[in-house]
C-alpha cells in the first residue's frame, strides 16, 4: 500500500530568532516565527516537525521551543502524537468557517463603531490600498498579504478597539492559511483590492449597511475558494 508523502520542510523556511528582540521571551519569539511560518505555508500542512531541526534553524534551545509548540497545539495548528511525532495540522474547512464567523462579526462591529466617529481619517487606509496595488504589480505576495492585514487592523484602530484584532489572531490563522494559498491567483488579488476599496469608501461615507455587506462578502470569499484549493492541494486538507 502506498503511503502519502509527508510534506517536507525547506531548510530556509524559518528565520533565526535566538538574538532578535532581546526584551521579548524566547518562547514568544519562537511561537511568533513558527505561527507565521504555518500561516504563510512555509511550514505546509502535514509537515513533520523535528525538534532538533527546528532548534538548529531557530538557534534556540529545546525548552522555549517546546513551550512554543505547546501553544501551537492549543490553537489547533500543531499536533503531538506520542511515539509518532509532531506535525503541522492539516486544514479543516470547519475550523476555517469558525474563524470566518468570528472575523466577520468582529470586523462588522468594529466597522460600525468606526463609522460613529465624527472624524474618520481614512488617509492611512488609502495609502495601504495604494501599497496593495504596487505589490500586485510586482507580484509580491508577502508584501500584499502584509498590507492586507494592516488595512483590516487599521479599521479596528479607528474603531478604538485594536485589542479585538489581536484577540482573534490565533483562531484567524486557520482562515489565513487558506487565504495564503489563494493569493498567487491574480484574479483573486484584484478582487480583494476591489473589496478593500469598497470597504474604505463605505467607511469614509459612514455607510454602515453598505460597509457591513462588503465585509460579509469579503470575509466569505475564501470559503468560496475552498473547494478549488482543496482539489489543487488535496494533501493539505482533512475532513
Amino acid at each position: 500500500m502506498n503511503k502519502e508523502r509527508i510534506p517536507s520542510v525547506n531548510a530556509g523556511a524559518l528565520s533565526s530568532v535566538g538574538r532578535s528582540r532581546p526584551r521579548q521571551r524566547t518562547s514568544d519569539r519562537v511561537y511568533e516565527e513558527l505561527a507565521s511560518a504555518i500561516r504563510d505555508v512555509r511550514l505546509p500542512p502535514g509537515a513533520s516537525l523535528s525538534e532538533t531541526d527546528l532548534a538548529e534553524q531557530l538557534h534556540v534551545s529545546r525548552t522555549p521551543l517546546r513551550e512554543a509548540i505547546a501553544r501551537l497545539v492549543e490553537t489547533g495548528l500543531v499536533s503531538v502524537v506520542p511515539q509518532v511525532g509532531t506535525r503541522v495540522e492539516l486544514i479543516r474547512l470547519h475550523d476555517v468557517e469558525q474563524a470566518r464567523f468570528v472575523r466577520e462579526n468582529l470586523e462588522s462591529a468594529a466597522f460600525e463603531t468606526a463609522c460613529e466617529k465624527p472624524e474618520r481619517d481614512v488617509s492611512g487606509l488609502r495609502a495601504l490600498l495604494a501599497e496593495q496595488r504596487r505589490y500586485f504589480d510586482v507580484h509580491d505576495v508577502d508584501g500584499f498579504f502584509a498590507a492586507d492585514e494592516a488595512l483590516h487592523a487599521q479599521i479596528f484602530d479607528i474603531s478604538g478597539y485594536p485589542g479585538a484584532w489581536q484577540v482573534m489572531q490565533p483562531m484567524k490563522m486557520h482562515l489565513d492559511r487558506l487565504r495564503r494559498l489563494s493569493l498567487p491567483d491574480p484574479d483573486t488579488v484584484l478582487g480583494l483590492i476591489d473589496e478593500h476599496t469598497a470597504i474604505v469608501d463605505a467607511l469614509e461615507a459612514g455607510d454602515v449597511l453598505g460597509g457591513r455587506a462588503h465585509i460579509r462578502r469579503h470575509a466569505r470569499r475564501v470559503l468560496d475558494n475552498g473547494p478549488a484549493l482543496q482539489a489543487q492541494y488535496p494533501s493539505y486538507f482533512t475532513e
